[in-house]
């Protein structure tokens, strides 16, 4: 085994003084800024150009356009009864790196079930989007397609979500 020294490149006052650097630097950031002002003013004004739009989203009258697998707001299914899936095995509030979810399991009525949960939260202020909790429930009772993005609230309170809002049976409103 042989070892060859690596030569360093020399450094020259103008490398040194980085002035170069930054003047190529500066040169990058102000044309993206006046290329994307003119999409912007040209877009604003309703003329189409062949070259594509400007990075950013012009949120809210254009909404973003989400991929078929984003990993969205959560939402709980329910069976063909329209009870909720969940089994409260406690799974997805095991593998939580955020300990975002909280369930309270009971006994089922159906005995065919050993129990349900009673009580089903998720702190969406705290939630990572990782998607651990879908991967790991085994009767799939979970699901982060809700197509959500806009998650946005006054109080920290106002970002948990329980069972009856996770299941779609009432609609969130924020608290006043």
């Amino acid at each position: 085994m042989t070892v060859r020294p690596v030569e360093r490149p020399r450094r020259t006052f103008g490398t040194q003084i980085y002035l170069l650097e930054v003047w190529r630097g500066l040169a990058i950031t102000f044309r993206h800024l006046f290329v994307n002002l003119g999409r912007h003013a040209l877009r604003a004004l309703g003329v189409k150009t062949a070259a594509p739009g400007a990075v950013t989203i012009q949120y809210p009258e254009d909404p973003a356009v989400l991929g078929r697998r984003a990993r969205t707001r959560h939402r709980l299914l329910k069976r063909g009864d329209g009870a909720p899936r969940c089994t409260a095995c406690l799974l997805c509030e095991t593998i939580c790196p955020a300990k975002c979810i909280r369930i309270t399991a009971e006994d089922a009525p159906d005995p065919r079930i050993e129990k349900r949960a009673k009580t089903f939260d998720i702190d969406l202020g705290l939630c990572v989007f990782c998607g651990y909790c879908v991967e790991a429930c085994p009767v799939d009772a979970i699901r982060m397609d809700a197509q959500d993005v806009e998650l946005s609230a006054y109080t920290r309170r106002d970002m948990i979500w329980n069972m009856p809002e996770l299941l779609g049976d009432v609609p969130k409103l924020p608290r006043v």
